[in-house]
């Protein structure tokens, strides 16, 4: 059992009818024994000082293999226009998506 009092069984029922969960009166009880336990081990983790502990993004250093973003000048619309296999104008026709 936990010693953390603010979760009542009238919280688990309300967050159990804002999710769509049908529970029992029994279950209730579990789920407030269970979600108590959890807030208690989260208050245990927030006393703990972390002010000189850099944050991290992963737990190990990794390295992008993907090539660097690069801008560079795009294809004429000329040349994008003559791998078309049909155009108007400026634009490339396709089959209609809905009819």
């Amino acid at each position: 059992m936990s010693n953390n009092d603010d979760l009542t069984s009238e919280a688990i029922r309300h967050l159990a009818s804002l999710t769509r969960i049908s529970m029992s009166d029994e279950e209730v009880e579990k789920m407030r024994d269970e979600m108590s336990n959890i807030l208690d081990n989260i208050a245990v983790l927030n006393e703990i000082n972390t002010d000189s502990v850099d944050p991290t993004g992963h737990s190990v250093d990794l390295t992008s293999v993907l090539r660097d973003d690069v801008s560079k000048d795009s294809l004429s619309t000329t040349d994008i226009l003559s791998n078309a296999p049909n155009h108007d104008e400026d634009l490339i026709k396709i089959k209609p998506v809905f009819e």
